[in-house]
């Protein structure tokens, strides 16, 4: 198999926040709500905030992406190349141990 991938990953920490809640819960929270009455109400009264569906909000930490390069042949290795990468490059600290891959795309290659 010709050609290459671009892996994209991110690098995993013990410390790393993900967490789901719905619009209508976090309206539920009172200091939310005053938070919000007070951004986008200020000084009116009677005034409630009711959300219609259930949207999902997602808390997590904000990750920064890596990408590298690889043959298309190493395809069943990209986990264990990622990790590499992450090594040569010196982005696994302390409390960071693993990577996530995000996205692999195949990559065109240019004839010459």
């Amino acid at each position: 198999m010709d050609g290459f991938m671009e892996v994209d990953y991110t690098i995993m920490c013990k410390n790393d926040v993900r967490i789901e809640l719905t619009l209508h819960a976090l309206l539920q929270n009172e200091k939310v709500l005053r938070a919000i009455k007070g951004e986008f109400a200020k000084g009116v009264r009677n005034i409630e905030a009711v959300a219609k569906e259930n949207t999902p909000i997602l808390l997590q930490t904000q990750k920064e992406v890596y990408t590298f390069r690889a043959s298309k042949n190493d395809f069943a290795d990209l986990l264990e190349l990622a990790e590499e990468d992450a090594r040569t490059h010196k982005r696994l600290k302390k409390e960071c141990e693993g990577v996530e891959l995000v996205d692999i795309r195949t990559v065109e290659q240019i004839a010459g």
